[in-house]
């Protein structure tokens, strides 16, 4: 067979495995290490009203698109209260409502956010406004004040930051000097830039936003603008004239309306407050992909029953075991008994502890090759002998069980999960190979088990490969293509190198 097919389904299946790999570790930022922590914040809304025994109705604008931000999960507490909830164009409402209330009452939304690299757009195409009405002498200073603006601007960006700049210069001419008279809050500017915006007939809207930050109990939304440039909304800072959402805030609603609207209720107030926590990486980036209805967020082992996922921890960890006796015995030499045994007895090796699983695995197999060659001079037939030799594993088993109980050498009594079969499998084969090729050869292959064993459990009880194998099973394909490289190997062993030194030395020309 050429070796084309094995080179081109080797980088197949290795691009592939990669390509996912770094699909999940970079866009959906699914992390690398079990350890890895990522802030979250936790913002509450408490919305309280006096009830007068009557019919009750409240909403809450909630947020809905959050530049910036992912939402990994909202509640409602809302007591007697029937909820529903109402989406719009860039918004999204809680409706609670009752039939009969007295008292004080009290409804609590809370959101819980991360940050994310996601910017979702707002969708929402307005209508072109008219100019709003301006008595003199403003309207005059706000006609030369958009002649000016648009003289130094070119297009929707640089007229809005332009305009707001000049509001805010504190060398202003007389024509905002006036204007700037006309408000004195930062919501009054706001709504100032959004009518002089309005007379250049360009859409505008708030922009309502929260700071996160844990330094107090109490949040206190603050405004933005919000301009339409024809394709897309351009948000400003009207207190500095900034483009864009300011670090640390949180998108909350947009629009003039209030956050909250009552019916048959009275003294209402309405409370925020931020909290931030951290929680593991892995799960924010699992909600992430579910949010962004990525199909690698649904097909993830996460997702399995709890006794599935600690058997899949363990199968995928053989494919790597497998790959170490591929490597030993085909680069380095090592011989074993067969391709699996080593990996098997590494398995074995998890529950009793390496120096452990030596010496119980060393100690068995010799009293059973004892028993084995006396089994041999009594002439028995092949599947006899082996089940023979099963029943004298047990019985080696069961011995050491019952005296290490004794002892109180807690550790040992593990050896009952030693595979029965595979130590039976190795008293006959290493018997066998003892026959045939001498026991140097026998003890070589016994040797060479016991060493790629040894290594193939520090390999697979690695708690971050365990991790990485079951977050990413993707490695498995690169695995499947390394293995499928390595098939095509033609070349010296390392021991091949050391056994055969002396023969390349001697046929070396003299100098």
């Amino acid at each position: 067979m050429h070796k084309a097919p094995v080179v081109f389904w080797s980088v197949v299946f290795i691009v592939i495995g990669l390509a996912i790999f770094l699909h999940k570790s970079i866009q959906l930022n699914f992390p690398l290490s079990a350890d890895k922590e990522t802030e979250v914040w936790t913002i509450q809304a408490r919305l309280s009203f006096d009830a007068n025994k009557r019919n009750v109705k409240a909403t809450l604008d909630i947020p809905d698109i959050t530049p910036g931000y992912s939402q990994l999960e909202e509640y409602f507490i809302s007591g007697k209260f029937g909820l529903n909830i109402k989406n719009g164009n860039d918004s999204k409402a809680a409706n609670w409502a009752i039939r009969k209330a007295q008292g004080r009452q009290t409804l609590y939304y809370r959101t819980t956010v991360t940050k994310t690299s996601a910017k979702p757009k707002w969708t929402t195409i307005p209508n072109y406004p008219d100019a709003p009405y301006f008595a003199e002498p403003y309207a005059t200073a706000v006609d030369k004040i958009i002649e000016d603006v648009r003289s130094q601007s070119a297009d929707t960006f640089t007229f809005t930051y332009e305009l707001i700049n000049q509001l805010k210069s504190s060398d202003a001419n007389e024509n905002i000097s006036l204007i700037r008279g006309l408000a004195d809050s930062n919501q009054e500017i706001a709504d100032l830039v959004i009518k002089l915006l309005s007379v250049a007939h360009i859409p505008t809207r708030k922009l309502w936003v929260i700071a996160l930050t844990d330094a107090t109990n109490t949040a206190h939304p603050r405004v933005l603008i919000q301009a339409y440039n024809g394709n897309e909304w351009l948000t400003f800072d009207p207190s500095n004239g900034n483009a864009g959402i300011p670090a640390n805030h949180l998108v909350w609603k947009t629009g003039d309306a209030p956050f909250y609207h009552l019916e048959n209720a009275k003294n209402a107030e309405l409370q925020f407050s931020v909290t931030k926590s951290y929680i593991e990486l892995l799960d924010v980036a699992k909600q992430n992909a579910k949010q962004n209805g990525s199909m690698l967020a649904r097909l993830t082992l996460a997702a399995l029953p709890v006794q599935s996922q600690n058997t899949y921890k363990l199968l995928l960890m053989i494919p790597l075991g497998a790959l170490l006796v591929v490597f030993m015995r085909t680069f380095v030499g090592i011989q074993t008994f067969g391709t699996f045994m080593p990996i098997l007895i590494a398995v074995a090796f998890r529950e009793t502890q390496l120096l452990w699983g030596i010496i119980l695995f060393t100690g068995i197999v010799f009293i059973g090759l004892l028993i084995r060659f006396y089994l041999e001079h009594l002439r028995l037939l092949l599947i006899p002998r082996l089940a023979a030799i099963l029943v004298v594993v047990v019985i080696l088993m069961l011995a050491i069980s019952l005296i290490t109980s004794r002892l109180g050498v807690d550790r040992l009594l593990s050896v009952s999960l030693f595979p029965m079969v595979i130590l039976a499998m190795t008293i006959e084969r290493m018997s066998i190979a003892w026959e045939e090729n001498g026991a140097q050869a026998a003890l070589f292959q016994g040797f060479g088990s016991l060493i790629v064993a040894s290594f193939g459990y520090l390999l697979m009880t690695s708690e971050h490969l365990s991790y990485l194998m079951f977050i990413f099973p993707e490695w498995l394909l690169v695995i499947l293509g390394v293995c499928l490289l390595m098939g095509r190997y033609t070349g010296y062993r390392l021991s091949e190198l050391i056994r055969f030194k002396e023969i390349n030395t001697n046929n070396q020309p003299p100098s």
